[in-house]
């Protein structure tokens, strides 16, 4: 039998102290070796037990948990599961806690103190395994900037798309979407659309800290959106996101279809959309995440003879989702997360004579691996 995943639960609330440990009995490959009721006792007590991972309340009395993890990141980082009630600030607060370096989040029911928690019991065991693993990996770090936007951002006048570059990310995105996007410069020719698994509420929060970050335009998604060059469009928690060409450009629809792949955004759904409607000027990126949505949709992409570019297991956090498509043959290219962006730039960023050919390696039947770059922008 497999060692059990030591779990530490960090909740200032003592029903959850009570509950989480209850929910998480269920699974005998879990357990949880203790509690505590804010950061100042979980650091003693992580010293103390040595857990593998720790769930953590962000809202807490004397220490929070945002500063929590500062300490834990800085002297012994272990896998962390944010898990808090949803709030403007609470929202916030968990992008800059997976900025630095929470592996996932997962919210609390809005009835959790009523002592609900049975509809997240399965989300929660599942992000506690993943953590585990996820520990594992070694990736670039992320520099997490606090600069206001830039004043020459949304001044650039409007173009339309060289290519649309299609994105499917889910655990591990966050920080990963954030390391691409600060890679490719304001002056990107080609439109970026991101189908990143986020609870409603949170994108567009996520949307505005990227659009800081990086020096690309980044918007939560609407109906109607133009897609236009050096534009990127985050699909909104709980909605579908596709595309439409029209007379007056082209432009992004949200729908409210069923959830796909038990997910609504829906990486296939945006795949399938892209290849339809763009076919060769169509670009397909499938990162980090858990399960499978988006590789068939790559396969669309790939089958109407666009690029399809899957990041290598070894830089996710969780490489379900890429390596389904690559074990499918859906990758034209694997790539470390180091070289996503630049690869981007490279090659959709800048004008192509007309007459030029379709790059040998974007026909290619068999995935080519890019190596990461030998220096880091």
């Amino acid at each position: 039998m497999s060692e059990r995943i030591r779990v530490l639960v960090v909740d200032d609330s003592a029903l959850m102290r009570k509950l989480i440990p209850a929910i998480l009995a269920r699974d005998s490959s879990i357990e949880v070796v203790g509690t505590a009721m804010d950061g100042a006792f979980a650091l003693k007590k992580i010293q103390e037990l040595q857990p593998d991972v720790v769930t953590l309340d962000l809202e807490m009395p004397r220490m929070d948990g945002l500063e929590m993890l500062h300490l834990i990141m800085r002297s012994a980082p272990l896998p962390i599961i944010l898990f808090s009630t949803h709030s403007k600030e609470g929202g916030y607060a968990t992008l800059k806690a997976l900025a630095l370096g929470a592996v996932d989040f997962l919210q609390k029911p809005k009835d959790a103190a009523a002592g609900h928690l049975e509809e997240i019991a399965d989300q929660l065991i599942a992000k506690i395994k993943v953590a585990k693993w996820a520990a594992k990996r070694k990736l670039p770090p992320v520099t997490v900037k606090e600069e206001p936007p830039s004043a020459t951002k949304g001044t650039r006048a409007p173009l339309p798309p060289r290519r649309v570059i299609a994105v499917g990310i889910s655990t591990g995105g966050p920080n990963a979407l954030q390391y691409m996007l600060s890679q490719i410069p304001s002056d990107f020719l080609s439109t970026i659309l991101v189908v990143q698994h986020m609870p409603e509420g949170f994108t567009e929060m996520f949307a505005k800290r990227l659009d800081e970050c990086c020096p690309l335009e980044v918007h939560e998604a609407r109906s109607g959106d133009l897609l236009l060059a050096g534009r990127v469009l985050i699909c909104p928690g709980n909605r579908h996101m596709m595309v439409r060409r029209m007379p007056r450009g082209d432009m992004l629809v949200l729908s409210d279809g069923p959830p796909v792949n038990g997910h609504r955004p829906s990486a296939d759904v945006l795949f399938h959309s892209v290849a339809q409607e763009f076919s060769l000027m169509a670009v397909g990126v499938l990162m980090t995440g858990m399960g499978e949505d988006g590789a068939e949709g790559l396969g669309a992409i790939k089958a109407a003879g666009g690029m399809t570019i899957a990041q290598s297991e070894e830089s996710c956090v969780v490489s379900g989702m890429p390596r389904a498509a690559i074990l499918k043959g859906y990758a034209n290219k694997v790539i470390p997360l180091e070289g996503l962006g630049t690869f981007l730039a490279n090659h959709y960023g800048v004008e192509r004579d007309p007459g030029e050919k379709v790059e040998k390696d974007e026909k290619s039947e068999k995935p080519e691996r890019t190596p990461v770059p030998s220096h880091r922008s």
